[in-house]
């Protein structure tokens, strides 16, 4: 990806789309630097890593109302249980850069002056890796039957290494509907013997979850699956993966 300007940015938590809500976005990560350094190291500073955190902000304008930004960050923040982001920098097609993690939200603000627009502002401090992925499945696709999601070359899987991916189930309808979303590997993009791989739990509302898969995983490429039933059902949902 070469330099662009910021413009098309997505960003989901837990079970919202925060897109239309949001003006900016942020994520950082450190790695504590801790000193060993003794007598035999001539004089150098030696480190090594500790401890590594992940920080998430956003802000932008204040909506309030099913799958708005008021009811997701108030619930995150009340609930004090981390919930998954995921941030796209530019679209959230299949196959575009996604940056995943698990956040415990440490702060939401909301009101400035009169006559001006009503703001929010949001921080959130990971509770897992940051993870650089790729998108598997797209936001704006309503789905309403069984399918299959596009194949996209993430990688294989070293013994050392696990695959993230994070559902955000954004926006759900239909009597009694159930959504059930899997994880699949496959040597080629032809997936002719995929490997199912995890499997979310099933999902009959707005809402988010992770799963991770173990390595080794020899199989380079990756999709999602899904399992729909109920009376007239309608998703919209995201699937981001990366490789930690």
């Amino acid at each position: 990806m070469s330099k662009f300007v910021l413009l098309n940015a997505r960003i989901f938590a837990g079970g919202t789309d925060l897109t239309s809500a949001s003006n900016q976005v942020e994520l950082g990560c450190e790695v504590e630097d801790k000193d060993v350094t003794t007598f035999a190291d001539g004089g150098w500073k030696a480190s090594i890593g500790g401890l590594a955190s992940t920080t998430i902000s956003a802000s932008g304008f204040w909506e309030a109302g099913d799958g708005k930004v008021d009811g997701e960050m108030w619930t995150a923040v009340n609930g004090r249980e981390p919930i998954p982001w995921t941030v796209c920098p530019d679209t959230a097609a299949v196959g575009e850069l996604a940056y995943l993690t698990h956040g415990l939200t440490t702060s939401y603000a909301i009101g400035d002056a009169v006559g001006e627009a009503m703001p929010w502002e949001g921080e959130a401090a990971g509770s897992n890796l940051l993870v650089r992925g790729t998108v598997l499945h797209p936001p704006g696709v309503a789905r309403t039957t069984d399918g299959d999601g596009d194949e996209v070359q993430v990688g294989a899987l070293s013994a050392d290494q696990k695959l993230v991916a994070v559902l955000h189930v954004l926006s759900v309808a239909g009597s009694t509907p159930s959504l059930t979303v899997e994880v699949e590997s496959s040597a080629d993009n032809t997936f002719t013997s995929p490997t199912t791989q995890a499997s979310f739990s099933a999902a009959s509302g707005a809402g988010s979850q992770v799963v991770t898969v173990d390595g080794p995983v020899t199989d380079t490429y990756w999709r999602v699956t899904w399992d729909i039933t109920g009376s007239n059902p309608s998703f919209l949902f995201v699937v981001a993966v990366g490789v930690a």
